[in-house]
């Protein structure tokens, strides 16, 4: 079963920076696969952040205005976003995955509260 274990999240004021991680194990390789970061706010739908291909090719949500960088380590199985100028609005629980089509299963999501 592959595991997908999200941190590096917390309380920062806007303004601030944070660098998530995602970590991949198990029986699935995150190694050939377009990885994802999500975010999901209250009350809101589970929206597509950014991209990365294995060889690093990079999308973003149009809504982000290049505050964020997702990248990635393949020897690691790691993926991670950087998020500088951070605003309130990028509050909400942040998820890896495999894109488009998800693993089985979930992480926990690693929280992200900006202060105004």
């Amino acid at each position: 079963q592959v595991q997908l274990v999200e941190s590096g999240g917390g309380l920062v004021q806007a303004g601030g920076s944070l660098r998530l991680s995602c970590t991949v194990s198990g029986t699935i390789s995150q190694a050939n696969r377009r990885m994802g970061w999500y975010r999901q706010a209250p009350g809101k739908q589970r929206e597509l952040v950014a991209t990365i291909t294995t060889d690093g090719s990079t999308t973003y949500a149009s809504s982000l205005k290049g505050r964020f960088i997702i990248s990635r380590d393949n020897a690691k199985n790691a993926v991670y976003l950087q998020m500088n100028s951070l605003k309130p609005e990028d509050t909400a629980v942040y998820y890896c995955n495999s894109h488009p089509l998800p693993y089985d299963r979930w992480g926990q999501g690693t929280q992200v509260t900006v202060s105004s």
